[in-house]
C-alpha cells in the first residue's frame, strides 16, 4: 500500500493550508498586558529539529512530520549571539543582551561591556537593568522559573549585576570584590528587584556554611556554603512581611501553594540545580510543566499584567555533557511548558517569545531512513568501516581513539555519550544564529536577523515598559544618546584599558571550561 507522501496532491494540499494560514493572518497591534518568555538555554536550531523528531517518536510516530507547539508560533527570526569581546559567547552576556538590551564580555552579567571579568572595580557605574525589572517598575508583576540553580546566568540576568557569573554566594568571590563593595547574586535575587515568583534550585548558596540540606542531610556537598552567616531565605520571609509569600523545597508543599491567595512564592527544589527531566522524581521534584503553571497563576492576577521568565537551562547542561538524549528529552519537557504556557493565557494581550541564548556543537547527518531513530545510527558506515550516530558534536567528552581506531557501535546502545571529534571534558557552545519564535501583541517585530541585545527594547515597545513608550503614549521615539565606550578606572592604581581588556579575554578563555 502507497504512502500518502507518495501523492503530490498531498503535499500541494499541505502547502495551500498553509499559505492560506498566512494570507489570512493579521498584525495584532495591542499593548501585550503580559510578557511570556521562554529561554532554552543552548537550544540551537539542530537541537530543535532533533526535539521536534524525538517527542514524534515518542508519540510512535515517524517524527520528522511533528509539530511542536513553539513551531506553531507565526513569527521566526535570528539573533546574532556573539558577544563583545568573543564570537562564541556563554549564557551570561547573552542574558545580558536579550534581558537587558545590551551586549556585554563573556562572563559578565548585568553589567555592560566596560566591565572586566571578575574584577569588582570595573562594575560600579556600569550596571545594566533587564526588562524584569521595566515591567516591575511598571507595576507589573514578575518571575522567573528555571531547571537550574535560580543564580545562574539567565536568570541572573534578570535581576543581579556582576562582574563574575559564578559568584553564585559570598564563598564564590575573592575578598578583593568584596572589600570593593561587590555583593554575591544569591544576595542580589532577595535585594535588588522585588521578584514575586522564584522557581529553581540553589538552596546552598541562600543557607550559612555547614547548614544542613533539609532533603540531603547526609551530604556534605549540598551543605550551606555561605560565609557570611546570613540565611538569605529567612532574610527574604522576613521582608514579606504583612504578605502572604510561601517558601518550598519539595512537592508537596508546593502543591499546597494555592496560587489565588498567594503574593510570593520561592521554591527551591534542591541544592543546586535540578534533576533532569529523565531523572526527575515525581513525587520530590514538579516538572516544568508544573511550575510555570503555578507562576503564571500567581503572576496573572496583577490587572496590569506580567512578565515572566521561563528557562529551560539543563538542554544546555546535558549538551556540555555530551547526552543528546537527555538534552533532547529537556527540550520536549520545555515544549510541554510552552503549550501550558499558552493554554493559560490569552493571545490578544500575551506576547510570548522563545529562543535561545547560543547554541551547541550538535550536528545532525549521514542520512538516515525516514523514522530511523534520532538517537540511533547512520545507515552508511565511515570510510574506517564502521557505524557512526545520527548525532553527534564537534566537541566533547564522547571523542574515543583507541590505537587510533574508533569505537565499534554495531552492537551499542547509542542513548549514550555522543562520539565527538575534539576531545573536551565539556562542550564548548557554538556561535551559529539562534532562532526567536514569537506569537501574541507585536509579534511581527520578531523577525528578520538582528543582534541579540534587540529583543529586550522589541518586548519592552510591545508592552510599554522600559525608555521607549511610544506604543502606549504616542510619545516620540526618545533621542539617541551617542557614547564613546570608556573602560571604567574606578580605585586606585587600576590597570590601563588594553591591559585590562587583555586580563578579561584570557579570563574568559579559561573560565570556558566551567561553563555548565
Amino acid at each position: 500500500m502507497s504512502s500518502p507522501s507518495e501523492n503530490s496532491e498531498f503535499w500541494r494540499s499541505q502547502a495551500r493550508k498553509t499559505l492560506q494560514a498566512a494570507l489570512d493572518r493579521k498584525l495584532n497591534t495591542n499593548v501585550a498586558r503580559n510578557i511570556l518568555f521562554f529561554l532554552g538555554d543552548g537550544m540551537g536550531l539542530t537541537t530543535l529539529t532533533a526535539a521536534r523528531i524525538l517527542k514524534g517518536q515518542l508519540e510512535n510516530q515517524p517524527g520528522e512530520e511533528t509539530v511542536m507547539t513553539m513551531d506553531t508560533f507565526p513569527n521566526v527570526g535570528l539573533a546574532k549571539t556573539y558577544s563583545v569581546d568573543f564570537q562564541v559567547a556563554d549564557s551570561a552576556a547573552t542574558a545580558t543582551a536579550y534581558l537587558c538590551g545590551v551586549k556585554t564580555n563573556l562572563n559578565i552579567v548585568g553589567v555592560n561591556a566596560a566591565g572586566r571579568n571578575g574584577v569588582c572595580r570595573t562594575q560600579k557605574g556600569n550596571e545594566v537593568t533587564s526588562i524584569l525589572k521595566w515591567a516591575k517598575d511598571a507595576g507589573k508583576s514578575v518571575g522567573i522559573v528555571t531547571t537550574t540553580r535560580v543564580q545562574h546566568a539567565t536568570p541572573a540576568g534578570s535581576y543581579a549585576h556582576s562582574a563574575s557569573r559564578t559568584w553564585y554566594c559570598d564563598a564564590d568571590m575573592p575578598e578583593s570584590a568584596k572589600r570593593d563593595g561587590c555583593t554575591d547574586i544569591s544576595f542580589q535575587l532577595i535585594n535588588n528587584t522585588d521578584i514575586d515568583v522564584i522557581i529553581g534550585g540553589g538552596r546552598k548558596y541562600m543557607t550559612p556554611t555547614g547548614t544542613k540540606d533539609p532533603e540531603y542531610p547526609t551530604d556534605f556537598f549540598s551543605n550551606g556554603e555561605r560565609k557570611d552567616g546570613r540565611d538569605l531565605i529567612k532574610e527574604w520571609q522576613n521582608l514579606k512581611t504583612g504578605k502572604v509569600a510561601h517558601y518550598v523545597w519539595n512537592k508537596a508543599d508546593f502543591d499546597a501553594v494555592d496560587p489565588e491567595t498567594t503574593d510570593y512564592l520561592m521554591a527551591l527544589f534542591e541544592p543546586g540545580d535540578l534533576r533532569y527531566e529523565e531523572e526527575r522524581d515525581p513525587s520530590m521534584d514538579p516538572s516544568i510543566v508544573e511550575t510555570t503553571e503555578k507562576a503564571i497563576r500567581i503572576l496573572q492576577k496583577n490587572p496590569k499584567g506580567f512578565f515572566l521568565l521561563v528557562e529551560g537551562g539543563r538542554i544546555d547542561q546535558a549538551h556540555h555533557a555530551g547526552r543528546a538524549s537527555m538534552a533532547l528529552h529537556e527540550a520536549v519537557a520545555f515544549d510541554r511548558a510552552i503549550a501550558k504556557g499558552l493554554e493559560l493565557t490569552e493571545e490578544h494581550e500575551t506576547l510570548t517569545v522563545v529562543m535561545a541564548d547560543h547554541s551547541q556543537p550538535l550536528t545532525f547527518n549521514g542520512f538516515p531512513f525516514r523514522g530511523n531513530s534520532i538517537l540511533g545510527k547512520s545507515p552508511l558506515w565511515a570510510g574506517d568501516m564502521l557505524p557512526y550516530t545520527t548525532l553527534m558534536y564537534g566537541n566533547g567528552p564522547g571523542h574515543k581513539i583507541v590505537n587510533g581506531t574508533r569505537p565499534d557501535i554495531r552492537n551499542v546502545d547509542t542513548n549514550y555519550i555522543q562520539q565527538a571529534a575534539v576531545p573536551v571534558d565539556t562542550t564548548t557552545h557554538s556561535g551559529e544564529d539562534v532562532a526567536v519564535l514569537a506569537r501574541g501583541p507585536m509579534a511581527h517585530l520578531f523577525q528578520g536577523v538582528n543582534e541579540q541585545n534587540y529583543i529586550a527594547h522589541a518586548m519592552g515597545y510591545a508592552a510599554c515598559v522600559g525608555a521607549d513608550l511610544r506604543h502606549c503614549e504616542g510619545q516620540t521615539a526618545p533621542p539617541l544618546v551617542h557614547t564613546t565606550l570608556k573602560y571604567n578606572k574606578n580605585g586606585a592604581g587600576a590597570v590601563s584599558a588594553s591591559a585590562a581588556l587583555l586580563g578579561s579575554l584570557l579570563s574568559g578563555l579559561l573560565a570556558i571550561t566551567i561553563l555548565m
